[in-house]
């Protein structure tokens, strides 16, 4: 990304909503693009693991948890296989777990926590649906722009 949330919010600030929650960036890469794709899951993350072992042609996973942190959304290993199909990192409403291999992928991921307990992994929940993840709605194929100031969204 070549351009700062902040920069981007003030020259197109009406065509953009920005993300109100403090996400944490658990990944080595803090500023990340690409187009949405969205899933809407509470503590499963089988449509999670699912969708990123699939090519992600540099787009963003954002993933409505429902800002649940009682259970993590993404692990290590559903991250490395992110990296491996070529998406370019995640926005969570929710936890992620395993911080440490995290911390060292060149991935984005924008979460809320982390928590150690793993979720279900029945694939209950919905993909590629518009999703409202704090004050923004997210659909599918807009633009997601990411760093270390927050998260903004077109409209």
């Amino acid at each position: 990304m070549t351009v700062s949330t902040a920069d981007l919010w003030d020259e197109r600030g009406d065509e953009l909503y920005s993300i109100a929650l403090n996400f944490g960036d658990f990944g080595a890469k803090t500023s990340f693009s690409g187009p949405a794709r969205t899933i809407r899951c509470y503590q499963d993350n089988g449509l999670v693991k699912k969708t990123l072992n699939q090519a992600g042609d540099g787009a963003i996973l954002v993933i409505d948890g429902d800002g649940s942190i009682a259970t993590a959304l993404m692990g290590d290993m559903i991250a490395e296989a992110g990296v491996r199909n070529g998406w370019s990192g995640v926005v969570i409403s929710g936890a992620v777990r395993d911080r440490e291999a995290l911390a060292d992928m060149d991935f984005g991921i924008k979460a809320l926590a982390s928590n150690p307990r793993k979720s279900a992994k029945d694939g209950a929940g919905e993909i590629d649906v518009p999703v409202e993840i704090g004050g923004a709605t997210i659909r599918p194929g807009a633009m997601v722009f990411a760093d270390a100031d927050g998260v903004v969204v077109e409209r």
